[in-house]
């Protein structure tokens, strides 16, 4: 009955699987060479065996060369004096095929260690190096909706880091300063029709201001501007101009005494609390990388550090040069740690689910396959 238990380290047997012949014979199946290696006269007695009981010879064999058989004694090909194999150290026919015997006095000599398999859940971890980037999503771009001069600048150099709201710039516009006019002609208008005795006639004067505030709030006039222009009465030859999003100043274009547009960049504002992170994966892992993918990195500059993010993108072309493909991924950045240019490890995590494993070593990697081997007991293995 099979009991569950593979072979930890069979570097004898993965040495008899990968043993070329160097005779004029065939190969042998496993049994025979497993059987060949295992139990020759020689070792047997340099190990501090008792010697194997005498019975029929079926062949001499070279002990480094278990493939190289001889029906007599002598001397093998390679110098080594062949030794003769007896029938009672062949496993029998009753045995699986491919399985070998070995008695655990030679099991302690090979140094064969058993251990058993056991069901897991697996994750499969594809490591990449990425670089951080900009996230193209939190840009934000300043103008204005009014021509005029600018005046005073109080952000006045690139990667200063300003807070939503905290004021930009002074502007003088012509058009904004009659639009704040209007807004005051229209208060005293209300006033005064306010006191009529027709429904019509006031709310005329209703319509009148709602117009003229609607004008100045498409011209990015704060809700606070207006308020201080209805309480002082006064036009303000000056607007300040403030920031819509909180960032890093990527671009700057805006000076004193400069006459704007609406059409005129001003400033370029990165928010850097998310970023992106790009990395390129080997041809075969592209296969295991899809959109909304789990993806932790860590940061060299910064030991301890790991965050937690998922795979926003997949480039749909490979890179030819390098035969990977680019991914994206989306990462919060709450400390601003991760800065845009640094290099980054990314580890992309895909889950497998729960299935029967072995340790690594127990495997035997031929290259075209890979075995291990099942005890059976009394000292019998099967390869699988």
């Amino acid at each position: 009955m099979i009991k569950g238990r593979f072979f930890g380290v069979i570097a004898a047997l993965a040495a008899l699987t990968a043993a070329p012949s160097l005779g004029s014979a065939p190969h042998h199946s496993l049994l025979t060479r497993a059987a060949a290696f295992l139990a020759p006269k020689q070792r047997a007695e340099a190990a501090g065996q008792a010697k194997p009981s005498e019975g029929k010879i079926l062949y001499y064999q070279d002990p480094m060369n278990p493939s190289h058989h001889s029906d007599k004694p002598g001397i093998a090909p390679d110098g080594m004096k062949l030794v003769p194999v007896y029938a009672s150290e062949v496993p029998g026919h009753s045995l699986p095929k491919g399985s070998v015997e070995i008695s655990p006095a030679r099991r302690q000599v090979m140094g064969v260690t058993i251990t058993r398999a056991e069901y897991r859940t697996l994750d499969q971890v594809i490591r990449a190096t990425g670089e951080v980037e900009i996230d193209e999503t939190r840009i934000a771009s300043v103008s204005t909706k009014v021509s005029g001069w600018v005046q005073k600048v109080f952000v006045d150099s690139t990667l200063q880091h300003v807070t939503k709201g905290e004021p930009l710039f002074t502007l003088y516009s012509p058009d904004l300063l009659a639009a704040e006019q209007e807004y005051l002609l229209a208060l005293k208008v209300l006033k005064t029709l306010g006191q009529s005795s027709l429904p019509d006639v006031k709310e005329d004067g209703v319509s009148l201001l709602e117009a003229a505030h609607l004008r100045l709030s498409l011209w990015d006039v704060t809700p606070g501007q207006i308020h201080d222009l209805e309480m002082t009465g006064k036009p303000q030859r000056e607007i300040t101009i403030y920031s819509p999003a909180m960032g890093h100043v990527q671009e700057r274009k805006v000076f004193p005494n400069q006459y704007v547009t609406p059409e005129t960049e001003l400033y370029k504002i990165v928010d850097h609390t998310s970023v992106w992170i790009y990395a390129e994966i080997r041809e075969p892992d592209i296969p295991y990388v899809s959109e909304g993918q789990e993806a932790v990195v860590t940061a060299e500059a910064f030991r301890g550090l790991k965050l937690a993010g998922r795979v926003s993108f997949v480039e749909p072309h490979m890179m030819e040069e390098t035969r990977t493909e680019r991914v994206r991924m989306e990462f919060p950045n709450p400390d601003l740690k991760l800065e845009p240019g640094m290099f980054v490890n990314v580890e992309l995590h895909r889950g497998l689910g729960r299935h029967l494993t072995v340790r690594v070593d127990a495997v035997l990697d031929s290259g075209a396959h890979q075995r291990v081997f099942v005890d059976r007991g009394k000292g019998v293995f099967e390869p699988r």
